[in-house]
Protein backbone atom coordinates (compact mmCIF):
# COMPACT_ATOMS: atom_id res chain seq x y z
CA UNK A 1 0.00 0.00 0.00
CA UNK A 2 1.61 3.36 -0.86
CA UNK A 3 1.23 6.66 1.11
CA UNK A 4 -0.63 9.13 0.19
CA UNK A 5 -1.09 12.88 1.02
CA UNK A 6 -4.51 13.47 3.10
CA UNK A 7 -5.49 17.13 1.79
CA UNK A 8 -7.69 19.53 3.70
CA UNK A 9 -11.07 18.85 4.98
CA UNK A 10 -13.67 17.68 7.66
CA UNK A 11 -12.31 14.82 10.17
CA UNK A 12 -8.90 14.94 8.81
CA UNK A 13 -7.29 14.15 12.09
CA UNK A 14 -8.88 10.88 11.73
CA UNK A 15 -8.30 10.17 8.34
CA UNK A 16 -4.74 10.47 9.09
CA UNK A 17 -5.02 7.81 11.48
CA UNK A 18 -6.72 5.22 9.86
CA UNK A 19 -3.96 5.77 7.16
CA UNK A 20 -1.42 4.99 9.66
CA UNK A 21 -2.50 2.11 10.92
CA UNK A 22 -3.28 0.57 7.72
CA UNK A 23 0.40 1.44 6.31
CA UNK A 24 1.28 0.11 9.35
CA UNK A 25 -0.21 -3.11 8.98
CA UNK A 26 0.55 -3.37 5.93
CA UNK A 27 4.34 -2.84 6.63
CA UNK A 28 4.94 -4.38 9.92
CA UNK A 29 6.45 -7.82 9.05
CA UNK A 30 4.80 -10.79 11.76
CA UNK A 31 6.62 -14.30 12.30
CA UNK A 32 7.09 -16.49 15.24
CA UNK A 33 9.29 -15.76 18.09
CA UNK A 34 9.82 -17.47 21.18
CA UNK A 35 9.28 -15.40 24.94
CA UNK A 36 10.22 -17.13 28.30
CA UNK A 37 10.21 -20.84 26.46
CA UNK A 38 6.89 -20.44 24.80
CA UNK A 39 6.54 -20.18 21.17
CA UNK A 40 4.01 -17.34 19.33
CA UNK A 41 2.86 -17.39 15.95
CA UNK A 42 2.48 -13.96 14.09
CA UNK A 43 3.76 -11.72 16.27
CA UNK A 44 6.75 -8.84 16.19
CA UNK A 45 8.79 -6.96 18.79
CA UNK A 46 8.36 -3.52 20.43
CA UNK A 47 11.53 -2.53 18.92
CA UNK A 48 10.86 -3.77 15.51
CA UNK A 49 7.50 -2.16 15.36
CA UNK A 50 9.37 0.98 16.14
CA UNK A 51 11.88 0.93 13.58
CA UNK A 52 9.30 0.46 10.97
CA UNK A 53 7.07 2.91 12.27
CA UNK A 54 9.45 5.29 12.37
CA UNK A 55 10.58 4.86 9.04
CA UNK A 56 6.80 4.71 7.82
CA UNK A 57 6.42 7.96 9.49
CA UNK A 58 9.29 10.04 8.17
CA UNK A 59 9.31 8.95 4.59
CA UNK A 60 5.24 9.97 4.26
CA UNK A 61 4.29 13.54 3.24
CA UNK A 62 1.68 13.94 5.54
CA UNK A 63 4.42 13.91 8.56
CA UNK A 64 7.88 13.95 7.21
CA UNK A 65 11.64 13.35 8.82
CA UNK A 66 11.26 15.67 12.11
CA UNK A 67 9.42 12.76 14.10
CA UNK A 68 11.59 11.46 16.52
CA UNK A 69 12.17 8.43 17.63
CA UNK A 70 10.20 9.44 21.07
CA UNK A 71 7.08 10.40 19.36
CA UNK A 72 6.74 7.25 17.38
CA UNK A 73 7.03 4.94 20.48
CA UNK A 74 4.09 7.82 21.65
CA UNK A 75 1.98 6.88 19.09
CA UNK A 76 2.48 2.71 19.47
CA UNK A 77 1.53 3.63 22.96
CA UNK A 78 -1.70 5.37 21.61
CA UNK A 79 -1.92 2.54 19.49
CA UNK A 80 -2.05 0.18 22.12
CA UNK A 81 -4.47 1.95 24.03
CA UNK A 82 -7.10 2.08 21.20
CA UNK A 83 -6.39 -1.78 20.36
CA UNK A 84 -4.51 -1.02 16.95
CA UNK A 85 -1.95 -3.90 18.73
CA UNK A 86 -2.06 -5.99 22.13
CA UNK A 87 0.17 -8.00 23.58
CA UNK A 88 0.65 -11.70 22.84
CA UNK A 89 -1.58 -12.34 25.94
CA UNK A 90 -4.06 -10.18 24.18
CA UNK A 91 -4.22 -7.34 26.51
CA UNK A 92 -4.45 -3.88 25.52
CA UNK A 93 -6.11 -0.17 26.86
CA UNK A 94 -3.61 1.08 28.54
CA UNK A 95 -0.35 3.21 27.59
CA UNK A 96 2.34 0.96 28.71
CA UNK A 97 4.02 0.29 25.39
CA UNK A 98 8.04 0.28 25.87
CA UNK A 99 10.77 0.41 22.93
CA UNK A 100 12.36 -2.96 24.39
CA UNK A 101 11.96 -6.77 23.28
CA UNK A 102 8.28 -7.48 24.49
CA UNK A 103 6.23 -9.07 21.99
CA UNK A 104 3.03 -7.52 20.30
CA UNK A 105 0.41 -8.93 17.06
CA UNK A 106 -2.45 -7.28 15.16
CA UNK A 107 -5.96 -8.08 16.87
CA UNK A 108 -8.43 -9.67 14.59
CA UNK A 109 -10.89 -7.06 14.55
CA UNK A 110 -10.59 -3.80 12.55
CA UNK A 111 -8.71 -1.15 14.53
CA UNK A 112 -10.13 1.89 11.75
CA UNK A 113 -12.03 4.67 13.34
CA UNK A 114 -15.55 5.48 12.02
CA UNK A 115 -16.16 9.34 10.85
CA UNK A 116 -19.58 10.13 9.76
CA UNK A 117 -20.14 10.54 5.77
CA UNK A 118 -19.89 14.23 4.84
CA UNK A 119 -23.44 15.37 3.77
CA UNK A 120 -23.46 15.94 -0.10
CA UNK A 121 -24.35 19.35 -0.79
CA UNK A 122 -23.62 22.12 -3.11
CA UNK A 123 -21.25 24.90 -2.75
CA UNK A 124 -22.03 27.44 0.09
CA UNK A 125 -21.83 31.06 -0.41
CA UNK A 126 -20.41 33.28 2.41
CA UNK A 127 -23.23 35.62 2.96
CA UNK A 128 -21.92 39.75 2.83
CA UNK A 129 -23.69 41.72 5.38
CA UNK A 130 -26.66 44.16 4.18
CA UNK A 131 -25.94 47.73 4.02
CA UNK A 132 -28.39 49.06 6.72
CA UNK A 133 -27.86 48.75 10.43
CA UNK A 134 -28.15 45.44 11.92
CA UNK A 135 -30.29 44.53 14.62
CA UNK A 136 -29.54 44.34 18.00
CA UNK A 137 -27.50 41.66 19.28
CA UNK A 138 -26.65 40.20 15.66
CA UNK A 139 -23.61 41.76 15.51
CA UNK A 140 -21.79 38.28 15.47
CA UNK A 141 -24.33 36.96 12.71
CA UNK A 142 -24.51 36.87 9.18
CA UNK A 143 -26.77 40.44 7.57
CA UNK A 144 -29.34 39.28 5.30
CA UNK A 145 -29.00 40.58 1.64
CA UNK A 146 -32.63 41.93 -0.09
CA UNK A 147 -31.99 40.84 -2.96
CA UNK A 148 -34.19 42.52 -6.27
CA UNK A 149 -35.99 40.88 -9.19
CA UNK A 150 -34.77 41.97 -12.23
CA UNK A 151 -37.70 42.48 -14.59
CA UNK A 152 -37.81 44.42 -17.88
CA UNK A 153 -38.89 47.28 -16.11
CA UNK A 154 -36.33 47.15 -13.78
CA UNK A 155 -34.01 46.67 -16.56
CA UNK A 156 -35.36 49.29 -18.39
CA UNK A 157 -34.99 52.03 -15.51
CA UNK A 158 -31.71 50.63 -15.05
CA UNK A 159 -30.86 51.12 -18.74
CA UNK A 160 -32.27 54.76 -18.44
CA UNK A 161 -29.51 56.70 -19.65
CA UNK A 162 -28.74 54.24 -22.75
CA UNK A 163 -31.90 55.13 -23.94
CA UNK A 164 -32.54 58.80 -22.98
CA UNK A 165 -34.86 58.43 -19.88
CA UNK A 166 -32.44 59.88 -17.64
CA UNK A 167 -35.37 62.03 -16.03
CA UNK A 168 -36.67 58.72 -14.54
CA UNK A 169 -33.92 58.09 -11.94
CA UNK A 170 -32.16 60.01 -9.68
CA UNK A 171 -28.37 59.75 -7.65
CA UNK A 172 -28.11 58.37 -3.81
CA UNK A 173 -25.57 59.36 -1.62
CA UNK A 174 -25.12 56.44 0.72
CA UNK A 175 -23.97 57.11 4.60
CA UNK A 176 -21.25 56.17 5.73
CA UNK A 177 -20.83 52.46 7.12
CA UNK A 178 -20.90 52.02 10.42
CA UNK A 179 -17.63 50.26 12.66
CA UNK A 180 -20.35 47.21 12.71
CA UNK A 181 -20.92 46.97 9.12
CA UNK A 182 -17.18 47.38 8.43
CA UNK A 183 -16.40 44.40 11.19
CA UNK A 184 -19.15 41.96 9.24
CA UNK A 185 -17.85 42.81 5.79
CA UNK A 186 -14.15 42.21 7.48
CA UNK A 187 -15.71 38.74 8.49
CA UNK A 188 -17.60 37.74 5.58
CA UNK A 189 -14.84 38.57 3.10
CA UNK A 190 -12.51 36.63 5.55
CA UNK A 191 -14.21 33.64 5.74
CA UNK A 192 -14.98 33.44 2.49
CA UNK A 193 -11.07 33.65 0.91
CA UNK A 194 -10.07 31.10 3.85
CA UNK A 195 -13.14 28.92 2.06
CA UNK A 196 -11.54 29.55 -1.42
CA UNK A 197 -7.87 28.61 -0.40
CA UNK A 198 -8.74 25.39 1.59
CA UNK A 199 -11.05 24.29 -1.97
CA UNK A 200 -14.02 23.53 0.48
CA UNK A 201 -17.07 23.44 -0.72
CA UNK A 202 -18.18 24.47 2.96
CA UNK A 203 -16.41 25.30 6.14
CA UNK A 204 -19.17 24.31 8.38
CA UNK A 205 -17.43 20.80 9.26
CA UNK A 206 -14.17 23.16 10.06
CA UNK A 207 -15.25 25.22 11.56
CA UNK A 208 -18.18 26.70 13.40
CA UNK A 209 -18.51 30.61 11.76
CA UNK A 210 -20.23 31.96 14.97
CA UNK A 211 -17.86 31.89 16.86
CA UNK A 212 -15.41 33.93 14.98
CA UNK A 213 -15.32 37.23 16.22
CA UNK A 214 -15.14 40.05 13.66
CA UNK A 215 -13.77 42.25 15.90
CA UNK A 216 -10.86 40.41 16.49
CA UNK A 217 -10.27 40.23 12.61
CA UNK A 218 -10.19 43.78 12.37
CA UNK A 219 -7.96 44.64 15.26
CA UNK A 220 -5.41 41.82 13.92
CA UNK A 221 -5.41 43.79 10.74
CA UNK A 222 -5.32 47.73 11.67
CA UNK A 223 -3.51 47.19 15.17
CA UNK A 224 0.16 46.18 14.49
CA UNK A 225 3.09 48.10 15.24
CA UNK A 226 5.99 49.03 12.85
CA UNK A 227 7.65 45.12 13.44
CA UNK A 228 3.78 44.10 12.69
CA UNK A 229 3.37 42.40 16.26
CA UNK A 230 -0.63 42.79 17.42
CA UNK A 231 -0.69 46.16 19.92
CA UNK A 232 -3.37 44.95 22.55
CA UNK A 233 -5.96 47.47 23.91
CA UNK A 234 -6.60 45.65 27.16
CA UNK A 235 -2.62 45.72 28.27
CA UNK A 236 -3.58 43.47 31.41
CA UNK A 237 -3.64 40.91 28.03
CA UNK A 238 -0.32 41.15 27.69
CA UNK A 239 2.52 38.74 28.71
CA UNK A 240 4.45 39.07 32.02
CA UNK A 241 7.36 41.19 31.76
CA UNK A 242 9.80 38.89 33.18
CA UNK A 243 8.60 36.31 30.71
CA UNK A 244 9.38 39.17 27.74
CA UNK A 245 12.96 39.23 28.77
CA UNK A 246 13.54 35.46 29.11
CA UNK A 247 12.23 35.26 25.70
CA UNK A 248 14.49 38.74 24.48
CA UNK A 249 17.23 37.16 26.23
CA UNK A 250 17.30 33.92 24.45
CA UNK A 251 16.65 35.06 21.24
CA UNK A 252 19.14 37.65 21.20
CA UNK A 253 21.75 35.42 22.90
CA UNK A 254 24.27 36.67 23.92
CA UNK A 255 23.07 39.93 24.34
CA UNK A 256 20.53 40.13 27.18
CA UNK A 257 20.18 43.70 28.15
CA UNK A 258 17.15 43.11 29.72
CA UNK A 259 18.73 40.82 32.48
CA UNK A 260 20.69 42.92 35.10
CA UNK A 261 21.59 39.66 37.32
CA UNK A 262 24.72 37.55 36.44
CA UNK A 263 24.58 34.48 34.46
CA UNK A 264 26.06 31.38 35.20
CA UNK A 265 26.84 28.01 33.93
CA UNK A 266 23.77 26.64 32.26
CA UNK A 267 21.48 29.80 33.20
CA UNK A 268 20.26 29.52 29.32
CA UNK A 269 18.68 26.06 30.17
CA UNK A 270 17.01 27.88 33.31
CA UNK A 271 15.68 30.59 31.41
CA UNK A 272 14.56 28.20 28.36
CA UNK A 273 13.04 25.72 31.33
CA UNK A 274 10.85 28.95 32.71
CA UNK A 275 9.24 29.69 29.08
CA UNK A 276 8.63 26.26 28.92
CA UNK A 277 6.65 26.15 32.30
CA UNK A 278 5.06 29.19 31.65
CA UNK A 279 3.26 28.29 27.95
CA UNK A 280 2.76 24.87 29.57
CA UNK A 281 0.27 26.11 32.48
CA UNK A 282 -2.09 28.00 30.13
CA UNK A 283 -5.50 26.06 29.97
CA UNK A 284 -6.24 26.42 26.05
CA UNK A 285 -3.22 26.46 23.14
CA UNK A 286 -2.62 29.57 21.54
CA UNK A 287 -4.24 28.40 17.97
CA UNK A 288 -7.56 27.63 20.56
CA UNK A 289 -9.41 24.43 20.38
CA UNK A 290 -12.25 26.29 17.93
CA UNK A 291 -9.88 26.72 15.36
CA UNK A 292 -7.85 22.76 15.50
CA UNK A 293 -9.60 21.75 12.57
CA UNK A 294 -8.67 24.81 10.75
CA UNK A 295 -5.25 24.20 11.19
CA UNK A 296 -5.13 20.41 10.94
CA UNK A 297 -6.95 21.05 7.25
CA UNK A 298 -4.31 24.19 6.52
CA UNK A 299 -1.36 20.97 7.09
CA UNK A 300 -2.98 19.22 4.16
CA UNK A 301 -1.79 22.28 1.90
CA UNK A 302 2.00 22.03 2.93
CA UNK A 303 3.09 20.42 -0.40
CA UNK A 304 1.80 23.70 -2.39
CA UNK A 305 3.91 26.41 -0.27
CA UNK A 306 2.20 29.26 -1.39
CA UNK A 307 -1.89 28.00 -0.99
CA UNK A 308 -0.20 26.66 2.58
CA UNK A 309 1.33 29.91 3.52
CA UNK A 310 -2.36 32.61 2.48
CA UNK A 311 -4.30 29.63 4.16
CA UNK A 312 -2.01 30.19 7.60
CA UNK A 313 -2.09 33.80 6.92
CA UNK A 314 -5.87 34.25 6.91
CA UNK A 315 -6.65 31.41 9.93
CA UNK A 316 -4.62 33.37 11.81
CA UNK A 317 -6.42 36.55 11.75
CA UNK A 318 -9.23 34.37 13.40
CA UNK A 319 -7.06 34.51 16.68
CA UNK A 320 -8.16 36.74 19.73
CA UNK A 321 -5.45 39.64 19.31
CA UNK A 322 -3.63 38.27 22.77
CA UNK A 323 -3.19 34.93 21.32
CA UNK A 324 -2.12 36.37 17.72
CA UNK A 325 0.82 38.82 19.76
CA UNK A 326 2.12 35.82 22.08
CA UNK A 327 2.24 33.48 18.82
CA UNK A 328 3.73 36.15 16.69
CA UNK A 329 6.19 36.78 19.82
CA UNK A 330 7.05 32.77 20.73
CA UNK A 331 7.35 31.80 17.10
CA UNK A 332 9.66 34.41 16.49
CA UNK A 333 12.18 33.50 19.85
CA UNK A 334 12.12 29.69 18.76
CA UNK A 335 13.63 30.62 15.08
CA UNK A 336 16.28 32.62 16.00
CA UNK A 337 17.35 29.95 19.17
CA UNK A 338 17.12 27.25 16.28
CA UNK A 339 19.61 29.38 13.94
CA UNK A 340 21.83 31.12 16.66
CA UNK A 341 25.15 29.56 16.67
CA UNK A 342 26.30 31.38 19.60
CA UNK A 343 23.98 30.08 22.25
CA UNK A 344 25.11 27.11 23.82
CA UNK A 345 23.28 23.67 23.44
CA UNK A 346 19.72 22.81 25.66
CA UNK A 347 19.81 19.48 25.32
CA UNK A 348 22.67 17.03 25.28
CA UNK A 349 20.48 14.61 23.50
CA UNK A 350 17.85 16.69 20.60
CA UNK A 351 19.24 19.23 18.31
CA UNK A 352 18.10 22.67 19.76
CA UNK A 353 15.65 22.65 16.55
CA UNK A 354 13.86 19.78 17.34
CA UNK A 355 13.85 20.85 21.13
CA UNK A 356 12.13 23.58 19.68
CA UNK A 357 9.21 21.98 18.67
CA UNK A 358 9.04 19.42 20.89
CA UNK A 359 8.72 22.34 23.36
CA UNK A 360 6.15 23.97 22.12
CA UNK A 361 3.93 22.25 20.20
CA UNK A 362 1.34 21.27 22.07
CA UNK A 363 0.74 25.14 23.79
CA UNK A 364 0.27 26.15 19.93
CA UNK A 365 -1.95 23.65 18.80
CA UNK A 366 -3.68 20.89 20.40
CA UNK A 367 -7.65 19.43 20.40
CA UNK A 368 -9.95 19.77 23.59
CA UNK A 369 -11.27 16.13 22.74
CA UNK A 370 -8.59 13.65 22.93
CA UNK A 371 -7.25 13.51 19.39
CA UNK A 372 -4.48 10.26 19.06
CA UNK A 373 -2.16 12.24 16.14
CA UNK A 374 -2.73 15.52 17.54
CA UNK A 375 1.15 15.60 18.94
CA UNK A 376 2.87 14.64 15.45
CA UNK A 377 0.30 17.02 14.01
CA UNK A 378 1.18 19.60 16.09
CA UNK A 379 5.10 19.28 15.28
CA UNK A 380 4.55 19.57 11.79
CA UNK A 381 2.85 22.78 12.16
CA UNK A 382 4.67 24.44 14.19
CA UNK A 383 7.87 23.37 11.92
CA UNK A 384 6.40 25.37 9.02
CA UNK A 385 5.51 28.19 11.10
CA UNK A 386 9.15 28.11 12.60
CA UNK A 387 10.56 28.19 8.60
CA UNK A 388 7.96 31.14 7.34
CA UNK A 389 6.73 33.03 10.32
CA UNK A 390 7.58 36.40 8.73
CA UNK A 391 4.82 35.63 5.93
CA UNK A 392 2.18 33.86 7.65
CA UNK A 393 1.89 35.93 10.72
CA UNK A 394 1.75 39.24 8.18
CA UNK A 395 -1.30 40.82 7.49
CA UNK A 396 -2.64 39.00 3.95
CA UNK A 397 -2.28 42.14 1.88
CA UNK A 398 -4.28 40.72 -1.29
CA UNK A 399 -7.40 39.96 1.37
CA UNK A 400 -6.81 43.69 2.72
CA UNK A 401 -6.72 45.57 -0.75
CA UNK A 402 -10.23 43.16 -2.10
CA UNK A 403 -12.11 44.27 1.50
CA UNK A 404 -11.16 47.62 1.14
CA UNK A 405 -11.92 48.40 -2.46
CA UNK A 406 -15.26 46.62 -1.59
CA UNK A 407 -15.98 48.97 1.00
CA UNK A 408 -14.96 52.00 -1.54
CA UNK A 409 -17.63 50.65 -4.07
CA UNK A 410 -19.96 50.28 -1.11
CA UNK A 411 -19.71 54.18 -0.25
CA UNK A 412 -19.71 55.32 -3.93
CA UNK A 413 -22.09 57.26 -5.27
CA UNK A 414 -25.18 54.99 -6.77
CA UNK A 415 -27.90 55.24 -8.88
CA UNK A 416 -32.08 54.74 -8.07
CA UNK A 417 -35.20 54.70 -10.29
CA UNK A 418 -38.12 56.44 -8.90
CA UNK A 419 -39.90 53.60 -8.97
CA UNK A 420 -37.89 50.89 -7.67
CA UNK A 421 -37.59 49.92 -4.05
CA UNK A 422 -36.18 52.03 -2.33
CA UNK A 423 -34.50 50.07 0.56
CA UNK A 424 -33.58 47.35 -2.03
CA UNK A 425 -30.21 46.47 -2.22
CA UNK A 426 -28.48 44.59 -5.10
CA UNK A 427 -26.06 42.15 -3.85
CA UNK A 428 -22.54 42.64 -4.06
CA UNK A 429 -20.24 40.79 -5.58
CA UNK A 430 -19.18 37.52 -4.34
CA UNK A 431 -16.16 35.12 -5.33
CA UNK A 432 -16.51 33.51 -8.44
CA UNK A 433 -16.22 30.00 -9.49
CA UNK A 434 -15.16 28.25 -12.87
CA UNK A 435 -17.39 26.85 -15.62
CA UNK A 436 -16.67 25.21 -18.46
CA UNK A 437 -16.27 26.77 -21.78
CA UNK A 438 -20.15 26.08 -23.03
CA UNK A 439 -21.46 27.21 -20.39
CA UNK A 440 -19.82 30.88 -20.49
CA UNK A 441 -20.18 30.88 -23.97
CA UNK A 442 -24.17 30.02 -23.04
CA UNK A 443 -24.20 32.85 -20.52
CA UNK A 444 -22.55 35.06 -22.57
CA UNK A 445 -25.34 34.82 -25.85
CA UNK A 446 -28.49 34.81 -23.40
CA UNK A 447 -27.32 36.20 -20.27
CA UNK A 448 -28.03 39.71 -21.41
CA UNK A 449 -30.41 39.34 -24.59
CA UNK A 450 -33.05 38.54 -22.47
CA UNK A 451 -33.67 41.10 -20.03
CA UNK A 452 -32.90 43.39 -23.40
CA UNK A 453 -35.53 41.40 -25.75
CA UNK A 454 -38.00 41.79 -22.60
CA UNK A 455 -37.78 45.05 -23.06
CA UNK A 456 -37.87 45.50 -26.30
CA UNK A 457 -40.84 43.76 -26.77
CA UNK A 458 -42.73 45.65 -23.57
CA UNK A 459 -42.38 49.14 -25.98
CA UNK A 460 -43.66 47.54 -28.72
CA UNK A 461 -46.36 46.47 -27.35
CA UNK A 462 -47.23 49.53 -24.53
CA UNK A 463 -50.38 51.39 -26.10
CA UNK A 464 -50.22 54.05 -23.96
CA UNK A 465 -47.33 55.63 -26.19
CA UNK A 466 -48.08 57.81 -29.13
CA UNK A 467 -46.41 56.41 -32.17
CA UNK A 468 -43.62 59.20 -32.65
CA UNK A 469 -43.00 58.10 -29.12
CA UNK A 470 -42.62 54.82 -29.79
CA UNK A 471 -40.79 54.93 -33.24
CA UNK A 472 -38.32 57.61 -31.02
CA UNK A 473 -37.88 54.78 -28.75
CA UNK A 474 -37.30 52.17 -30.63
CA UNK A 475 -35.12 54.47 -32.91
CA UNK A 476 -32.75 55.07 -29.76
CA UNK A 477 -33.16 51.17 -28.50
CA UNK A 478 -31.76 50.28 -32.09
CA UNK A 479 -28.72 52.16 -31.94
CA UNK A 480 -27.96 51.07 -28.37
CA UNK A 481 -28.52 47.15 -28.88
CA UNK A 482 -28.83 46.61 -32.86
CA UNK A 483 -28.28 42.60 -32.13
CA UNK A 484 -31.22 42.40 -29.84
CA UNK A 485 -33.21 44.79 -32.57
CA UNK A 486 -32.25 42.80 -35.06
CA UNK A 487 -33.57 39.29 -33.76
CA UNK A 488 -37.09 41.00 -33.07
CA UNK A 489 -37.01 42.77 -36.51
CA UNK A 490 -35.26 40.77 -39.02
CA UNK A 491 -35.88 42.40 -41.80
CA UNK A 492 -37.85 45.96 -43.02
CA UNK A 493 -41.12 44.13 -43.60
CA UNK A 494 -41.29 43.13 -39.99
CA UNK A 495 -40.79 46.68 -38.64
CA UNK A 496 -43.27 47.88 -41.20
CA UNK A 497 -46.25 45.51 -40.04
CA UNK A 498 -45.89 47.68 -36.66
CA UNK A 499 -46.63 50.79 -38.14
CA UNK A 500 -48.89 50.16 -40.94
CA UNK A 501 -49.14 52.98 -43.63
CA UNK A 502 -52.99 54.05 -43.33
CA UNK A 503 -54.26 54.26 -46.91
CA UNK A 504 -55.11 57.69 -48.50
CA UNK A 505 -58.29 58.47 -49.39
CA UNK A 506 -59.32 60.90 -52.31
CA UNK A 507 -61.23 64.08 -50.71
CA UNK A 508 -64.93 64.20 -52.26
CA UNK A 509 -66.12 66.21 -55.02
CA UNK A 510 -67.18 69.26 -54.37
CA UNK A 511 -70.72 69.91 -56.25
CA UNK A 512 -70.99 73.28 -57.40
CA UNK A 513 -74.58 74.58 -55.75
CA UNK A 514 -76.72 75.57 -58.25
CA UNK A 515 -79.07 78.76 -57.99
CA UNK A 516 -81.71 76.80 -60.14
CA UNK A 517 -82.61 72.90 -59.98
CA UNK A 518 -81.32 70.39 -62.41
CA UNK A 519 -83.07 70.70 -65.65
CA UNK A 520 -82.28 68.51 -68.17
CA UNK A 521 -80.18 69.04 -71.26
CA UNK A 522 -82.39 70.44 -74.27
CA UNK A 523 -79.99 70.79 -77.56
CA UNK A 524 -80.27 74.78 -78.94
CA UNK A 525 -79.55 75.97 -82.14
CA UNK A 526 -77.24 79.28 -81.97
CA UNK A 527 -78.51 81.79 -84.43
CA UNK A 528 -75.88 84.51 -85.83
CA UNK A 529 -77.35 87.78 -85.39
Amino acid sequence: MEPRLVGPGPYRATRLWNEIIELFRAGMPVRKHRYRFKSYDRCFKASEAVDILHDLLGSNQNFGPEVTRDQTVKLLKKFLKNHVIEDIKGRWGREDFQDDGYLYRFPPSSPLKSYPKKPSCGKEIIKFPDWNEPKAGTSQEYIPVKSVSMNSEMWYKRHSIAIGEVPACKLVFHRELSQTNLEEIWKSMTLSQLQKVLGLDSLDEVLDARLVNSKHIVQNVYNVSKQGIVTLEDKSKELPHWILSAMKCLANWPSCSDLKQPTYAGFEKDVFKTIVDYFDQMKEPLLTFHFFDVFVSVLGLLQKHSKAVEALQISCLLLPPENRKRLQLLVRMMARISLNKDLPPLSESVRTRTLMVQAFSRCILCSNDEVDLDELLAAKLVSFLMDNFQEILSVPSALKSSVEDHVVHLQRVQIKCAKADPGATFPPPSFCHQISTDEFEYQRATGSQEPLAALLEEIVMNKEISVKDKKKKLKQFQKSYPEVYRVRFPTPETEAVLFPEKTKQKPPILMLALKKPFQPFHRTRSFRM
